[in-house]
């Protein structure tokens, strides 16, 4: 089931005896389960009616059992298991629960990181008896219309290169982007657009040096630009390693082989092909012409190269600073 009609139903009071939240997405888990616990029952019920497990320190036979005890003076039990995935082994001995589960328990399973095993009987009786979702991980190009749809709904907007920054930045994870888009928004008014400044105001990330900046310069053959932010990222490899910037370097110029390659180069088209917004099709464009196909099949070359090398292999002993440059360096000349 999506986790907005579960939401829905949660809100309007519509509550199943057992929920199975699982999958390598946790953001969507937490999320359930949170309005689970803060929402069911009010502050007096909670004290005898709800419990807090977590699977590394109880068993399936405890987990049962509170599932089993009467609500006292509320109309719900609440048993929440939080990192359930450590009962994966002991599964099999919640099958009889779920044939007969108590109606006024609401019992939540929070699986993390993992899904259910589809070949175990277990795991089709769950899937019959059991509210159960199925949290996917987003890919990278997904990130940017969930970070502009999350503030839409919050009443911001964001520009397309703000947002982007944001993505290159924080990655795949919902719950480290949720918590830092929560503190831009409170230092920023209700109905504000997101600007690069805001972001470096409020996130902490350079709006001039930044993964977004480097492919803009690298495409645009602005060697000046690109050896500050090269320069820049040498001297904070922590938080732009060298295997960050190659997969960046290799995912633009991939695109830019791929813009060769497309046959309708209208703008619609292209943003379609490369799965980006159609604000960045004209960097594309120029970065094109600056890189014909035989120059690009050369920078996926030289990033292969240096991959091996940041990894040891025929490397002689330099920092990932030093490669860094080395290889910004081949590219651009």
């Amino acid at each position: 089931m999506a986790h907005q009609t579960i939401l829905n139903d949660l809100k309007n009071k519509v509550y199943h005896p057992i929920y199975f939240l699982s999958g390598e997405e946790a953001y969507y888990i937490d999320l359930i389960a949170d309005y689970i616990e803060q929402n069911v029952l009010d502050a007096n019920e909670k004290e005898f009616n709800q419990t807090i497990l977590y699977g590394k320190d109880t068993d399936m036979i405890t987990i049962v059992s509170e599932a089993k005890r009467y609500p006292m003076m509320a109309n719900h039990n609440v048993v929440i298991v939080k990192e359930a995935q450590h009962l994966e082994k002991q599964l099999d001995l919640l099958e009889q629960y779920l044939v007969q589960p108590t109606p006024s328990t609401i019992l939540v399973f929070c699986y993390k990181y993992k899904t259910l095993d589809g070949r175990k009987g277990v795991t089709k009786k769950i899937k019959k008896e059991a509210v159960v979702l199925e949290s996917k991980k987003l890919y990278d190009d997904k990130i940017p219309d969930w970070i502009t749809n999350y503030l839409k709904a919050k009443d911001y907007s964001i520009t397309p290169k703000a947002c982007l920054l944001m993505a290159n930045f924080l990655g795949t994870n919902l719950s480290k982007i949720v918590n830092e888009i929560e503190k831009l928004i409170i230092n920023v008014p209700s109905g504000t657009t997101i600007t690069p400044e805001h972001v470096e105001q409020n996130v902490g990330i350079s709006k001039d040096f930044n993964s977004f900046e480097l492919t803009k310069s690298v495409g645009t053959l602005d060697v000046y630009k690109a050896n500050q932010i090269v320069n820049y990222f040498a001297k904070n490899e922590k938080e732009h390693p060298l295997v960050m910037v190659i997969s960046l370097l290799y995912g633009f110029f991939t695109n830019i082989l791929m813009y060769h390659y497309t046959a309708d180069k209208s703008k619609n088209n292209i943003a379609a092909q490369l799965k980006i917004n159609p604000f960045f099709v004209s960097e594309y464009t120029l970065a094109a012409k600056n890189y014909p196909i035989k120059k690009a099949v050369k920078v996926i070359e030289y990033l292969r190269e240096y991959d091996l090398k940041s990894k040891g292999v025929n490397s002689v002993s330099a920092s990932g600073g030093e490669l860094m440059k080395e290889l910004v360096f081949k590219i651009m000349h």
